[in-house]
């Protein structure tokens, strides 16, 4: 095996058994790291014994190749983690990546559902076979808990309190938080709950079902619906954190239930409500 591809292997390792990095952020590390790393190779460079003037090639590289600056900090980010696990191994001397800055990154507001929108997608699911219940406490749960798509499909049986219809979440670096559901996901949740005997809450054919698995099932509930938002479990999720905040909640609540460690991540949600607010005052006054 490459030694370079070798030493890569054994930080996703670190990533994973040390860190409790998602699958996710640990594939997205991969293929970023490897993208430079094949850079290295074809230009004959050691990635043990890089300089500033090859940091700054590798950037114009980037440049020029047209990516977003969010795809061009999510890679410097993923090098400076790299490095540092280097550097802490005393594999090199110096994370020439830790004086980069990241690319300035402009802010794109976050899509949700309006309440027309949300009623249509649950009205249009068939909740007669176990299939189609399932899927009606999925969209029910998202939109009442705010659960990244990670999280709900690690929701187990034993997670769930009946007693004050709250979920024990593991949420992001093993985060653990308590989210709330109301009457109407409750109604499904008992009725679900009384038709199956698994482990994980959300499963087909006895096999917990996927993140791949949740985006189909989505994708394909509002396939015939003129919707004219683009859904996905992600936008769920920020109709829920819109739709609290729009109804009077205080950010500092919205960012706990989200799971968000930093109130500048729940801060874009604030956006959204002005908005709304602006849109709101200009048709009252509308002259």
């Amino acid at each position: 095996m490459d030694i370079m591809m070798e030493e890569l292997g054994k930080f996703l390792e670190y990533l994973l058994k040390e860190l409790n990095y998602s699958d996710n952020t640990i594939i997205s590390y991969q293929k970023d790291i490897t993208n430079y790393l094949n850079y290295l190779k074809k230009n004959n460079l050691n990635y043990k014994n890089i300089d500033s003037n090859i940091v700054r090639n590798y950037l114009k590289y980037l440049d020029d190749a047209k990516l977003k600056n969010s795809t061009i900090a999510r890679r410097i980010s993923a090098l400076r983690t790299f490095y540092n696990y280097l550097l802490s191994q005393n594999i090199v001397s110096i994370n020439l990546f830790n004086s980069i800055r990241n690319p300035k990154i402009e802010k794109k507001l976050p899509n949700y559902l309006s309440y027309e929108e949300l009623a249509q997608i649950l009205d249009n699911i068939d909740t007669s076979t176990i299939i189609g219940l399932r899927n009606r406490l999925l969209i029910e749960l998202f939109y009442a808990t705010g659960c990244r798509v990670s999280e709900m499909i690690n929701i187990k049986i034993k997670d769930i309190n009946l007693t004050n219809n709250s979920i024990r979440i593991m949420g992001k670096g093993s985060k653990e938080r308590i989210v709330y559901f109301g009457d109407y996901a409750r109604e499904y949740l008992d009725k679900y709950l009384a038709k199956i005997d698994f482990e994980y809450l959300f499963t087909h054919n006895n096999y917990k079902l996927s993140i791949h698995d949740i985006e189909y099932i989505i994708k394909d509930l509002v396939k015939n619906l003129s919707l004219k938002t683009h859904v996905t479990p992600h936008t769920l999720r920020h109709t829920f954190a819109t739709h609290l905040l729009n109804n009077g909640a205080d950010i500092k609540t919205v960012q706990e239930l989200l799971g968000h460690s930093s109130l500048n991540t729940t801060g874009i949600y604030t956006h959204v409500s002005n908005e709304r607010i602006k849109d709101v005052y200009h048709k009252t006054f509308n002259r």
